[in-house]
């Protein structure tokens, strides 16, 4: 009887310090700060604030430069490099969306092969500040006003224009099989819609105070991060909520693919907490990365990375 009550004291104490500490088990420069990384085909996809869409082959992490866009100019008329803020791919097409230089609006341009073909810029009045493939040929994209769009690439038409809600657009996630959106905004409100008519599945209220500041999705489960210093999660089919408190603001989360972890940003030291969100205990602190972490993705129940503001993506190894 001792023995277990002694085994269950050093157990609680373990998870309540941040379980087992690991560090990166490489890490990869891009030629710029990392703004967005995206992870497919076994690729990563690094969009930076050179002006450059780089690619990590994840067998022999080869970096290539797929693309490298002409500087633009400043409110001033110097050139600066053309900030990629978003990527994503789908079959042989690459999304990206960049800075126009033109007074805070964006240009969003599709690649295929070595044509580089730009649907939507300055010209458009457009605050696009995230973009994903839903098809191939169609594209779900979010204005700073937090307007989500579905937007057809061959007619080049809207197919809908829908007013998330009255706050100021902070960041979404689609699924996996991308039919579902997950909207967060300076409000504190979580947003989840049918993309394919943006009908509004579920509005969650109460889990954050402020503005929240990333959010992911895998299965039935949510989870986001805000300046209100929570780490929240949701489940769709059960309405299980709640949060974990951290000490800072929670800038980035992600989930695993089979929705058993959560990874999220949640100390000053730039770490990543991983939490078992079927019984809400911590597992692992992930310890290196050098500034404020700003994208985690998982490549499966067992492999991240992640990017903070600077030029190097972390990889880990749960074990």
């Amino acid at each position: 009887m001792k023995f277990f009550l002694s085994t269950l004291i050093l157990l609680t104490t373990y998870l309540m310090a941040g379980g087992k500490t690991l560090n990166p088990i490489k890490e990869i420069e891009a030629d710029g700060i990392v703004n967005d990384i995206v992870l497919k085909d076994n690729t990563l996809l690094i969009a930076t604030d050179h002006g450059s869409l780089q690619s990590v082959d994840l067998k022999s992490f080869k970096i290539t430069t797929l693309l490298h866009l002409p500087k633009v100019k400043d409110f001033m008329g110097d050139p600066i490099d053309d900030k990629v803020f978003s990527v994503d791919k789908i079959a042989n097409r690459y999304l990206i969306l960049s800075d126009s230089g033109e007074g805070g609006f964006s240009d969003l341009r599709v690649m295929e092969g070595s044509k580089v073909t730009k649907l939507l810029g300055a010209s458009n009045r457009q605050n696009i500040i995230k973009a994903k493939f839903i098809t191939k040929d169609k594209i779900l994209y979010a204005t700073l006003g937090n307007e989500v769009v579905l937007y057809d690439i061959k007619s080049k038409k809207e197919i809908y224009r829908h007013q998330i809600n009255d706050s100021k657009f902070s960041n979404f996630a689609l699924d996996r099989n991308r039919k579902r959106g997950v909207f967060a905004s300076e409000s504190g409100e979580i947003v989840v819609i049918d993309v394919e008519n943006a009908k509004v599945l579920k509005r969650i209220k109460g889990l954050h105070l402020d503005n929240i500041f990333s959010v992911a999705i895998s299965k039935d489960w949510i989870v986001a991060g805000g300046q209100d210093r929570r780490a929240s999660y949701f489940n769709l089919s059960s309405s299980e909520k709640g949060y974990f408190k951290s000490n800072f603001f929670v800038y980035a989360v992600a989930i695993s693919p089979l929705a058993k972890l959560g990874a999220y940003a949640m100390n000053d030291d730039n770490s990543i907490t991983i939490y078992d969100l079927l019984n809400k205990s911590m597992l692992y602190t992930l310890k290196g990365q050098k500034s404020v972490l700003t994208k985690i993705i998982f490549a499966d129940e067992n492999t991240l990375f992640s990017a903070s503001h600077d030029s190097t993506i972390m990889m880990w190894k749960l074990k």
